[in-house]
């Protein structure tokens, strides 16, 4: 019960990821937002953790969006603990040159303002307080890229230098400011990262981790929740990799 009577948002919470993230920190004591774009699915994870989780729908790249669901985040569970910004997208595998100005503009959106909406509206009433942890999940293509997802690979690089600013600067607030770096996991976002899911395309992925497996949901959920609780009351500005190896 690491994270008893605290309060979380996650982002992208209802699949992936984000559901292994909000799964964790049910059992670890939180109560829980699961925040998502498909409200839907956001209801459907909350009815699943039980009384202490709770749904909110939000496009994280709309500063109206955002800013409702902070307030409705308010009105439900009052002051928040801990944010996880989790919700990501990418391009399909291409060239570089060759993405489209929408798909770039949709993972920029999605994955680096993001970052900077959810700190617009939550950062203020943490600072006020004195306290409170922001997990970024950003990913081993900030710092080992692979070719043909350049874009995307670029807005986790943000993810990662936001990370350690935003660490320096909330720090005599008392705020705390982490990442965590997965490689390719068992989410919907694997077939994009792959352009097409066959034996042959998973083997090739698979050999560049020395662990020999794609990062799970649990996987990032235990090191979220760790991030998250009071045992790392002193790490901050970490970019913390997930990856089996991947980064070496």
């Amino acid at each position: 019960m690491r994270l008893q009577n605290k309060t979380a948002l996650v982002t992208g919470g209802a699949s992936g990821f984000g559901a292994g993230i909000c799964q964790k920190f049910i059992a670890e004591g939180a109560k829980v937002v699961v925040a998502d774009i498909n409200g839907d699915a956001a209801a459907s994870m909350a009815d699943a953790l039980g009384e202490q989780a709770i749904a909110v729908t939000v496009d994280v790249a709309s500063g109206d969006s955002v800013q409702q669901c902070a307030q409705a985040v308010q009105n439900a569970i009052g002051p928040l603990d801990i944010l996880v910004n989790n919700a990501g997208v990418t391009h399909l595998p291409a060239e570089l040159d060759t993405i489209s100005e929408e798909d770039f503009d949709r993972v920029i959106a999605v994955n680096a303002k993001s970052v900077f909406l959810m700190a617009k509206h939550f950062v203020p009433a943490m600072k006020e307080r004195g306290s409170g942890v922001i997990l970024n999940i950003a990913s081993t293509a900030g710092v080992s890229p692979r070719p043909r997802l350049s874009w995307y690979n670029a807005s986790k690089g943000f993810m990662i230098t936001a990370t350690r600013s935003m660490a320096v600067e909330l720090a005599p607030h008392g705020v705390r400011v982490n990442a965590l770096n997965p490689v390719a996991g068992e989410t919907p976002l694997l077939k994009s990262f792959m352009g097409e899911d066959t034996p042959e395309i998973r083997a090739k992925f698979l050999s560049t981790i020395p662990l020999g497996r794609f990062s799970t949901p649990e996987d990032m959920g235990n090191a979220a929740a760790f991030l998250c609780s009071d045992e790392a009351s002193m790490i901050t500005g970490v970019a913390m990799e997930v990856d089996g190896g991947r980064c070496i």
